[in-house]
């Protein structure tokens, strides 16, 4: 570096350097000239092929390096998807390849790669001196001018036209606006350290001051004390006051690196592992890492223009690879209408905190930077999972013209708040809600539901480092219970496993399951471990102290589950009356058919239910053998198929003997069109989201039960080619709308 010899002359010693400290055959610098990566510099290839390889970003194995920013180790390379091969190089008798992005201004503007004759994998700490050399090597090839700035700069000068995106719905609603990038990144000036003390000190203030930041976001969150946004928030800080993390950065600063480097590389190295991560929840916490390293390097660097540091100027769509939750809390609520995250899950943190600040999120959109330019504007539909960037006015008139059909609608469905679902006929339905956090309370009152139909107590343990503790858990059903009033709670066991993974509870073989939704999950976790159920057990009976518990246990299969789950509560009762604690009043013991075979057995278990619920949304996948989370089979099953119809009615009629009430919880339940279906068959108990209460309720009072309920039954008798078809023409001639 420090050489007076030209940059080429640099690269060609540099290549020479890392061939023989790795023991690799091949070392070899490309370089992106004129929208093209170029073998600048090699060793071990023909040299004749320098200056003469050129291949276009995303093409073999650099080009994917470059085109994903990310790293790539493999033993035998042609087994890669992405291998192409160029016979000018003379490359076909190596078989190993490592590769790191030469990155500027958070894009790639080169690739650095070694071969090995024999297959085998890179050492950890040799793929970390490559990073290193790769950032030394970006400060080299920006000052000697041998890439091309509009390179850099004008990637996306191209990007004109509407443009729809397909993403994954993680938080439903309407918003539009101009694109924002979150832009966590900060370009890293200087790589290597004059003064190692000097970059250790400032790494030290650094830390010093994030953990203030957090420290403060979490006391000012504005979500009232001890929702689960707090407890995000908690495990967030322990990321921050995390040793190992530190002490990491500190051994990078001693390899050479300045501060800002040192973060940097740790950071690529937390990036590789999250793409070796199949957990999702362990995955989502990498993320909260990857948010505090973007803040650690902002503070550090001085570069502190994050969009929220320098404030929205109107509606804004958020765009970010990924947040964390203190990010977006960062965020001016006024201005910021939608987020779209180019990853993202469900259960990550910035989603639970996202939905209760009441913004849509879109995720799963991978390339953003690719398709969307700052200040582009875009129309976020959260019920789709679709942005539109760049639309066309008449598109942009439909959506507004969508956005006020909703706000009139939700305008009438809140005027429902106060009326009571009585159908045509005078027949009372229960409209019950959904809920899972102690922030979904105050649905209760804002759409006037008959109560909480299922409570799914598994989102505190999703959103825990740890295991929580009895009185963490007492605290919220009680909250719950209070929040609730007089209206009638269900409280649904733990039910994880699954596609909801807690790092902290493991198969005891360690072994990761092939068809996880059918297997070690629900209450078959909750009976195996029991004593996971005993607390949870302890905790609700504890809550519920002089009231009335209502408990439901999730994926029973055959009615000795549902004893054996009960017996554990009954058990915690005797224990609880022993210490002369405050008891429930009463308690009623529920199950959740979403298993088939249960159905087989509802003979047998009915005279021991107080109540049974259904839930549709696994029952289906179970009754098709279709994966619901597999978009080639979300459209070869449908809710109003006679197939799924006749196994709830029949379901319905097997326990109307023993007068134990029948709830449907789930997506069924809240679409007016399978609600219609589902009074046709007899169920009038419905659990479903909040929003879909004031629909539902004025569904109701629009129909006679006894018409649907006969024309249900000729259907059913003799089902016609397109259920679907034949009950939306029986809405429409009865003055009803539909979805």
């Amino acid at each position: 570096m420090a050489s007076r010899a030209g940059a080429q002359a640099k690269l060609n010693q540099i290549v020479d350097v890392i061939g023989d400290k790795l023991n690799s055959e091949v070392c070899s610098i490309y370089l992106l000239r004129e929208g093209m990566l170029e073998l600048f510099a090699t060793r071990g290839l023909n040299q004749a092929a320098v200056h003469v390889t050129r291949m276009a970003v995303g093409e073999g194995l650099v080009g994917t390096i470059a085109a994903n920013i990310e790293t790539l180790n493999l033993a035998e390379a042609a087994a890669h998807p992405d291998f192409a091969f160029f016979p000018e190089t003379g490359e076909e008798r190596f078989h190993s390849f490592a590769g790191v992005p030469i990155v500027r201004r958070a894009r790639a503007v080169g690739v650095l790669g070694v071969q090995h004759v024999e297959p085998r994998r890179y050492e950890e700490v040799e793929i970390e001196a490559l990073q290193t050399v790769a950032m030394v090597l970006s400060e080299l090839i920006a000052n000697a001018d041998l890439i091309d700035e509009e390179d850099v700069l004008g990637a996306d000068a191209h990007l004109t036209g509407h443009e729809r995106i397909q993403g994954l719905t993680l938080v439903k609603g309407l918003a539009s606006g101009v694109a924002v990038f979150h832009q966590p990144r900060v370009t890293i000036e200087h790589v290597v350290a004059e003064d190692t003390e000097a970059e250790r000190q400032r790494v030290y203030l650094a830390f010093d001051k994030m953990r203030e930041q957090i420290d403060r976001m979490a006391s000012q969150a504005e979500f009232g004390m001890g929702g689960e946004h707090e407890e995000v928030l908690e495990t967030y800080r322990m990321f921050a006051y995390d040793e190992g993390w530190s002490r990491r950065i500190n051994e990078a600063i001693d390899s050479g690196l300045t501060a800002e480097a040192a973060i940097e590389r740790v950071q690529q190295r937390t990036r590789m592992r999250m793409r070796q991560i199949d957990d999702p929840l362990l995955a989502d916490r990498m993320h909260d890492l990857e948010d505090l390293s973007n803040r650690l390097l902002r503070i550090v660097s001085g570069q502190l223009g994050t969009a929220a540091s320098l404030g929205l100027k109107g509606d804004a769509i958020l765009i970010a690879r990924n947040l964390g939750p203190a990010e977006l809390l960062e965020y001016d609520r006024r201005r910021l209408k939608g987020v779209i995250l180019e990853e993202g899950s469900l259960t990550a943190h910035v989603v639970i905190v996202a939905r209760a600040m009441g913004v849509p999120v879109v995720g799963h959109i991978r390339g953003l930077r690719a398709k969307v330019r700052e200040g582009d504007q875009l129309l976020l539909d959260g019920d789709q999972g679709v942005v539109d960037v760049r639309p066309a006015p008449t598109l942009v008139e439909a959506f507004e013209a969508r956005f006020a059909r909703n706000r009139e609608r939700q305008a009438l469905y809140a005027a429902m708040r106060d009326v009571e679902p009585v159908s045509a006929d005078g027949q009372r339905v229960r409209v019950m809600i959904n809920a899972g956090l102690r922030d979904d309370m105050p649905m209760l009152n804002l759409t006037g539901a008959d109560g909480i139909g299922l409570f799914r107590t598994e989102f505190q343990f999703l959103v825990s480092a740890t295991l929580p503790a009895r009185e963490r858990q007492t605290r919220l059903y009680r909250d719950v219970l209070d929040a609730a009033g007089d209206r009638p709670v269900v409280f649904r066991t733990v039910d994880i496993g699954g596609d909801k993974v807690l790092p902290y509870l493991r198969h005891n073989d360690g072994e990761t399951e092939e068809n996880p939704a059918m297997g070690w999950r629900a209450l078959r976790v909750a009976l195996e471990r029991d004593g996971l159920l005993k607390v949870q057990a302890r905790a609700l009976l504890e809550a519920a102290g002089g009231r009335t518990l209502n408990v439901m246990f999730p994926m029973v299969t055959e009615p000795w589950e549902f004893d054996a789950a009960r017996a554990v509560f009954e058990s915690q009762l005797a224990f609880l009356k022993q210490q002369k604690k405050l008891l429930p009043d009463a308690i009623r013991y529920g199950a959740m058919l979403e298993v088939p075979a249960l159905a087989e057995y509802l003979d047998v278990l009915a005279p021991r239910l107080s109540f049974l619920s259904i839930g549709t949304n696994d029952l289906t996948q179970f009754l098709f053998a279709a994966d619901r989370a597999n978009p080639k089979l979300a459209e070869r099953y449908d809710w109003l198929s006679p197939a799924i119809l006749r196994f709830l009615r029949r379901v319905v009629l097997a326990v109307a003997p023993f007068g134990t009430d029948v709830t449907v919880c789930g997506e069924m339940g809240g679409r007016r069109l399978e609600a219609l279906a589902l009074l046709g068959i007899g169920i009038t108990r419905l659990s479903i989201t909040p929003a879909a209460v004031g629909p539902i309720k004025e569904l109701v009072r629009k129909v006679e039960l006894p018409a649907i309920q006969a024309a249900m039954a000729g259907w059913l008798a003799n089902p016609p080619a397109d259920l679907r078809a034949e009950i939306a023409a029986w809405a429409t001639a009865h003055g009803i709308d539909y979805d």
